[in-house]
C-alpha cells in the first residue's frame, strides 16, 4: 500500500508513537486525578509532559492554558459556542472545512451574524478584505491556517495582527498544520489555538486539544468530574479543567506526547523541508500529464503536502477507486467535508481527488503515484 491521505490522518506514526502506547496500555494505566495511587499520578505526569511539549512547539507561556480534546472539531465547537452570543458578529473565510463552518451556521441561526469573506479561485486570502469586513459588532476571527483541500496556507500572522488592532479574538484552525508550519501564539497574536493529535503532530485518532489565552472566557460545552474540589458542585473555574470533564484519552494522550516529541527531536523545518520537496516533485510530475487539472496555488512554497486534482471527465470517486484497487494507492475523493472551499475553487458539482503524502512517504513512492495517474489518464484518452 502506498498511502497517500495524510490530510486525513497521518500513516504510519513514529515507531516511537506506537511503542509508547503499548507501554503504557500493558504497563502504566491509571486515570489521571483521581486517586493518589501510583498509577493516577504518573498518568496525571504525562499528561503534564504532553500539554508542555506542546507548549514548546507552539511558544505558549503557560501550559495550563491547553485544554485536551477528543478531536479539532471538538475544540472548535468550545471556542466558538463557549464565546459567541447573540447579537455578535464573527469572520471566517470561504475555505473553512465544516468543522468551522457548520458550528457558525448553527449560531447564525441562533442570532450570531457570520461574515464568510471570500478568496481566490486558488483559496488564498487577502488579509485586507477582513480588515474591511470588520463592524462594531465584530468579537472574533475564526479560520483556518491551511486548506485541507488545496493545501493553500493563509496568512494568519497578518490576519492576527488585524485582530489585534482592533480589539477581536483570533481563533485559528491548525487541523493541517500543527507539526509541520511555524505556529507561534506570540508573534502570530493567536488567543484561541485549536489542533488535532492524528495529522501533523503524528499522534493517534481521538486527541486534540484547545488553547486559551489568559483572560479569555470560554463557558464549557460540559461539566463533570476533574478530579479537582470534588466537594463542590460547581465546575471548576480555572483551566485546564474548566473545559476538561470526564476521563481524558489517556493511552492517546501518551502517543501525542510521542509525536510532538519526534516532532521535536527530528525539526519540524526539517519535516516541513522534506514535505515541500516531496509535494514539488509530486506537482512536477502531475502537470506533464495531459488531462489533469491541478486546484490551489500549485506550488510547494504556499501550500502543505496536499493536492487537489481532476483528469478530464474522470469521475474523481472513479480515479480514487483505481489507485486503490489496481494500483494499491490510498487517496481521498469527493468534498472533502469543505463544500465552501469547492465552490471557491469550481469543485461544488464534481468534488476532486486528494493526494496527501506524510513525512514517511518516500520518493519512489511519488513515482509510483504519478506513473498510476498517467496510466489512468492514457486509459481514459487523456
Amino acid at each position: 500500500m502506498i498511502y497517500m491521505d495524510n490530510a486525513a490522518t497521518s500513516f504510519p506514526k513514529p515507531e516511537s508513537v506506537y511503542t509508547a502506547v503499548d507501554h503504557f496500555n500493558r504497563c502504566l494505566g491509571g486515570n489521571p486525578g483521581r486517586g493518589s495511587h501510583h498509577a493516577t499520578l504518573k498518568a496525571g505526569s504525562i499528561l503534564l509532559d504532553a500539554r508542555e511539549a506542546l507548549s514548546r512547539l507552539f511558544n505558549i507561556k503557560d501550559c495550563e492554558q491547553i485544554a485536551f480534546t477528543a478531536n479539532v472539531t471538538e475544540s472548535l465547537n468550545i471556542a466558538l459556542k463557549g464565546f459567541l452570543h447573540p447579537g455578535d458578529h464573527v469572520i471566517s473565510t470561504s475555505m473553512e472545512h465544516n468543522a468551522v463552518a457548520r458550528p457558525l451556521y448553527t449560531l447564525s441561526q441562533q442570532g450570531v451574524e457570520w461574515t464568510a469573506v471570500a478568496c481566490a479561485a486558488d483559496g488564498s486570502l487577502d488579509p485586507d478584505n477582513i480588515r474591511k469586513a470588520i463592524k462594531p459588532n465584530t468579537r472574533m476571527v475564526a479560520m483556518l491556517h491551511a486548506s485541507n483541500l488545496t493545501g493553500t496556507i493563509m496568512p494568519i500572522a497578518e490576519v492576527g495582527k488585524i485582530c489585534r488592532e482592533n480589539g477581536l479574538v483570533f481563533l485559528v484552525d491548525s487541523a493541517q498544520t500543527a507539526g509541520v508550519l511555524p505556529l507561534d501564539i506570540e508573534a502570530q497574536y493567536i488567543d484561541l489555538l485549536a489542533f488535532t493529535g492524528h495529522k501533523g503532530l503524528l499522534g493517534l485518532q481521538g486527541t486534540g486539544g484547545l488553547y486559551v489565552s489568559t483572560g479569555i472566557e470560554i463557558t464549557p460545552l460540559k461539566e463533570g468530574g476533574t478530579g479537582s474540589f470534588s466537594e463542590h458542585l460547581q465546575h471548576p473555574e480555572f483551566m485546564p479543567d474548566r473545559l476538561e470533564a470526564g476521563t481524558p484519552n489517556t493511552p492517546g494522550i501518551v502517543g501525542l506526547l510521542a509525536g510532538v516529541e519526534f516532532i521535536l527531536q527530528t525539526g519540524r523545518e526539517n519535516i516541513r523541508c522534506q514535505k515541500q520537496e516531496i509535494t514539488e516533485m509530486l506537482l512536477d510530475g502531475l502537470r506533464e500529464i495531459k488531462g489533469i487539472k491541478i486546484y490551489g496555488p500549485s506550488d510547494s512554497e504556499k501550500q502543505t503536502a496536499v493536492i487537489a486534482f481532476n483528469i478530464d471527465d474522470v469521475d474523481c470517486g472513479e480515479l480514487s477507486m483505481q489507485l486503490d484497487y489496481q494500483y494499491g494507492i490510498v487517496t481521498r475523493s469527493g468534498l472533502h467535508c469543505t463544500p465552501l472551499a469547492h465552490q471557491t475553487i469550481g469543485t461544488l458539482e464534481r468534488g476532486s481527488c486528494r493526494l496527501s503524502p506524510g513525512y514517511f512517504t518516500t520518493k519512489e513512492e511519488i513515482e509510483t503515484v504519478i506513473k498510476a495517474v498517467h496510466d489512468i489518464s492514457k486509459q481514459t484518452g487523456g
